[in-house]
């Protein structure tokens, strides 16, 4: 990877995001690259928009903030609006595309614009706790900014102790990424 990869996720408080852009900067430093994460929430935490910026790369990395990402992921609706001010003609967006009346919203100056059915296919097919997991595969699909074994072995260091309680949870949480990687796959 030349440059540094540089992604904005954004959701509702509760939503993941934050633990989305840990376990990708996690997996990143296990393969022995440079990962900056830095969270960003309101004081509700809860309920209130929170953005995670994260940037990857193999040299190191200037400054913790960035003008543009390359790709912006967007969770709810406040998020689609947060989050336009990073995307530039460069920039994946990815939204969920069961989010109601945003039409007007999404940008017209990325690259590319993927809506997915997360939060449906996580209710569908998996469980409605794996959403996050399932944005993590898609963003990983987006940017190949990690490795999928990788990130496995990032989710299994973060969530090992549940899966030895409940060893299904490994299963759906690594089914989560794998449709997540298909999802955006299918819309690329």
């Amino acid at each position: 990877m030349a440059k540094v990869v540089k992604i904005a996720l954004a959701g509702e408080g509760g939503q993941g995001v934050q633990s989305v852009a840990q376990i990708i900067a996690e997996a990143a430093n296990e393969e022995g690259r440079e990962a900056l994460y830095i969270p960003n929430f309101g004081v509700e935490q809860r309920g209130g928009v929170s953005v995670a910026y994260l940037q990857i790369g193999d040299e190191p990395i200037g400054a913790p903030k960035f003008q543009t990402a390359d790709i912006v992921v967007a969770l709810s609706d406040r998020a689609v609006r947060r989050t336009n001010k990073y995307v530039g003609p460069e920039t994946v967006f990815v939204y969920d595309n069961g989010i109601e009346d945003i039409e007007e919203d999404l940008p017209k100056n990325a690259k590319k614009v993927l809506g997915i059915p997360a939060i449906e296919v996580s209710k569908k097919e998996l469980h409605p706790r794996v959403f996050n997991i399932i944005i993590m595969g898609a963003v990983i699909k987006a940017t190949e900014v990690v490795a999928v074994d990788d990130a496995k072995a990032a989710i299994e260091k973060k969530l090992g102790y549940k899966f030895e309680k409940n060893p299904k949870l490994r299963d759906m949480n690594f089914r989560a990424i794998e449709r997540g990687m298909e999802l955006v796959a299918s819309v690329m």
